[in-house]
């Protein structure tokens, strides 16, 4: 089976390439992807070392219609990663969110319904799509976008569902990534916290910090998407989360991981928009999701710093 991942040197992107690397009935991952964002560490060796000749890479962009389609030549199955990310600065700039989370899915759409091969496609949107709410969300609450992100990701849906009735198709809406990859992302808000506490040994947490957000790990992720090259999934839209937490959470175990950690507050009168989404998702009925305490990833995320800075 060949297979293409738009976006495999990314966060997610790398770690996922290297769990379809390993497996047996994979033949080739062709990686699609700009290095927009200087992903360079999907080049070296790692602990998960990629060997043989099953990985190649295409520096393209998502908006190449005629590179995307020489890129699908003889592809069996898509994932679709790549995604112009959201950051604190989000909304300064709708142009790049609409360029390429919008009409880059769509220009990959025209491709893949011109293609005589590819016979899956797995987009990976965001739970950001819903908005903002006080309940648990599930895939029936209808989404409410409120960013140039969430906007952007909800409108590369549309176009994917249009293979509904060609493909098998899954969209996946990923909760908030955090965790080690070898390409790492610092502007996460676990990945930061993380840092800041090892490094400098204070976190920073903007409002109450009892805001709620929906999470999982980078590991789980890539381990969920894999199985759907294996597993029977029917197509349609799921959600993909495993934990829901407030800022205040993250700082306890921080704090039982770094006992001397300080943590301030910035404008701690505001209550910052939150959202939570129900972890019995409609996907966990086909795919299975090892179970981790956020303690254990914690952990283990600290043990990859090279050096422990003295305090």
């Amino acid at each position: 089976m060949k297979v293409l991942v738009t976006g495999g040197a990314g966060y997610i992107g790398t770690s996922l390439v290297q769990s379809l690397a390993a497996l047996d009935k994979v033949t080739q991952v062709v990686v699609y992807d700009n290095l927009s964002r200087d992903n360079y560490n999907f080049f070296l060796n790692t602990d998960k070392k990629l060997t043989g000749d099953k990985v190649s890479f295409i520096s393209g962009d998502i908006l190449d219609s005629r590179k995307l389609k020489k890129a699908l030549d003889g592809v069996d199955m898509v994932y679709h990663l790549a995604a112009r990310v959201s950051t604190p600065f989000s909304d300064t700039d709708s142009h790049f969110f609409e360029q390429v989370n919008h009409w880059g899915t769509a220009e990959l759409v025209y491709a893949i319904e011109e293609s005589k091969t590819v016979k899956q496609l797995v987009f990976l949107s965001s739970t950001s799509v819903y908005g903002s709410s006080k309940e648990e969300v599930s895939e029936e609450t209808i989404p409410n976008p409120r960013s140039f992100y969430s906007t952007s990701k909800l409108r590369g849906e549309e176009h994917v569902k249009r293979l509904f009735s060609k493909l098998n198709i899954q969209i996946i809406r990923c909760a908030n990534v955090y965790g080690y990859s070898p390409a790492m992302r610092f502007d996460a808000v676990v990945n930061r916290f993380v840092f800041d506490a090892h490094v400098n040994n204070r976190i920073s947490i903007h409002g109450s910090g009892k805001q709620h957000r929906a999470f999982i790990h980078v590991d789980k992720v890539a381990n969920v998407l894999t199985q759907l090259l294996s597993k029977e999934v029917p197509s349609g839209v799921y959600n993909l989360s495993d934990r829901n937490l407030q800022v205040l959470d993250l700082r306890d175990v921080l704090k039982s991981m770094y006992p001397s950690m300080e943590f301030i507050y910035i404008n701690q009168h505001l209550d910052l928009r939150e959202l939570k989404v129900q972890a019995n998702s409609l996907l966990t009925k086909y795919v299975d999701i090892p179970p981790t305490t956020l303690e254990e990833e914690l952990q283990n995320f600290s043990e990859r710093f090279s050096f422990k800075t003295t305090f």
